[in-house]
């Protein structure tokens, strides 16, 4: 019988927090993977830490993994039994693009978020702490997987952030030192471990950013990388109530599958979603606007429909789909607004923005409001993903099959 993860976790006090270091990644890592032939990745760090956390917490029992071993994951999300396959999780927020692949049959062995409230909302749900900042990573330090993941960081080449860093007289896309060249991160992870596919996720906009100069730049490093390449724009508008164009990223290595892979994106789904599925039925009355911001916003909305722009709050229809939900929901809420009878709008709560992304209702939100709102706003519509992860599994399986046909004639 083994033993709960929410009392290891809270006799061996793991808690993510500012302080949190890449010891506690490796030894949660090696609860997950002590059985599935990557362990030798996280067992030695792990081991290190286990005991330093013995002595430091006056622990009775011998600093060995036997007294923890097999764990029962009471999470929402536990780690998959008998997977198909094996991904890595880069740059990966809140875990939704996990959650999609873990839907699909795959193992999670390896994942990487720099941002700590993040870190703290993907252990709660997952029981892994992830790796920190992945430019300080080395790739030889990366278990072998089957797919890489990586919904690598859009404000670089989204819409808002390029005008922001306009304005600002900052630099953008490849040439914003801090978050445009992390692509290059994945391109040397990919050259290194040659993992059978890829998906990467990102805006719309990366499309056509810097005269379509960037994404040239992207697609070429992929292809010579050895993988054919395969991309398209999806709405999260046919999996729920949300407009939500992201561009979807996905390679397959020519030497596994020889450029004979049949994947296709999935068709769009006719949604019988409406705004006001997702909404909760009651709601404190903090998230109605205060007269002066929802002031602040009308006025706002007139100035520039005067200038003939089309900025301004969105007052979402309950009967149809909401504009895009984005990081800075937490500001204002000025792009979601739900009309409420006889006083001002409000705003989302948390667990509705959880809905309008698709993620289910045990996603636990163990964070503040602010910190929510930016999570949700940076994450992914997780069932459009796993449609995605479900066309990319069809691939793989076929691969397997045919290695293990190959496998019983040599026999």
């Amino acid at each position: 019988m083994g033993k709960k993860y929410s009392d290891i976790k809270e006799k061996l006090q793991i808690v993510v927090d500012k302080k949190t270091t890449n010891d506690l990644a490796h030894l949660t890592h090696y609860f997950q993977n002590h059985k599935n032939g990557v362990s030798q990745c996280f067992r030695s760090s792990a081991t290190e830490y286990l005991s330093e956390l013995h002595e430091e917490l006056n622990i009775a029992e011998e600093p060995n993994f036997q007294y923890y071993l097999p764990i029962k994951w009471d999470i929402p999300f536990p780690p998959t039994e008998n997977p198909t396959f094996k991904f890595i999780d880069l740059f990966a927020g809140i875990g939704g693009i996990r959650l999609a692949y873990q839907n699909n049959g795959g193992k999670c062995v390896f994942t990487s978020e720099w941002d700590t409230y993040a870190k703290k909302t993907y252990e709660a749900n997952f029981g892994e702490v992830p790796f920190g900042d992945i430019t300080q990573i080395s790739e030889k330090d990366i278990p072998d997987h089957d797919v890489l993941l990586g919904g690598f960081p859009c404000q670089p080449f989204s819409i808002a952030g390029v005008s922001k860093k306009n304005s600002l007289g900052r630099k953008h896309g490849f040439l914003d030192e801090t978050q445009g060249t992390l692509f290059f991160d994945i391109a040397r992870i990919i050259k290194h471990k040659k993992p059978k596919a890829f998906m990467l996720e990102n805006v719309k906009n990366l499309v056509s950013h810097d005269k379509k100069k960037t994404f040239k730049v992207i697609i070429s490093t992929l292809e010579k990388l050895g993988y054919n390449v395969h991309f398209k724009i999806l709405n999260g508008k046919h999996y729920v109530p949300q407009n939500r164009e992201r561009i979807i990223i996905v390679g397959f290595k020519k030497t596994v599958f020889k450029s004979k892979e049949t994947f296709e994106f999935p068709d769009p789904q006719e949604s019988n979603f409406v705004f006001k599925d997702i909404l909760e039925p009651k709601v404190d009355d903090k998230y109605t606007l205060s007269d002066k911001l929802w002031n602040y916003l009308q006025e706002h909305a007139r100035k520039h429909k005067a200038k003939g722009n089309g900025f301004g709050f969105g007052l979402t229809d309950l009967n149809g789909i909401s504009r895009t939900i984005s990081a800075r929901y937490y500001k204002d809420g000025s792009e979601v607004l739900i009309p409420q009878k006889g006083k001002n709008p409000r705003r989302l709560t948390p667990r509705e923005c959880a809905r309008l992304q698709g993620f289910p209702d045990k996603f636990i939100i163990p964070v503040s409001n602010n910190q929510a709102y930016k999570q949700f706003g940076n994450s992914v519509v997780t069932p459009l993903i796993q449609a995605v992860a479900k066309n990319i599994v069809k691939e793989l399986s076929k691969i397997n099959e045919s290695n293990q046909s190959k496998i019983a004639v040599h026999k």
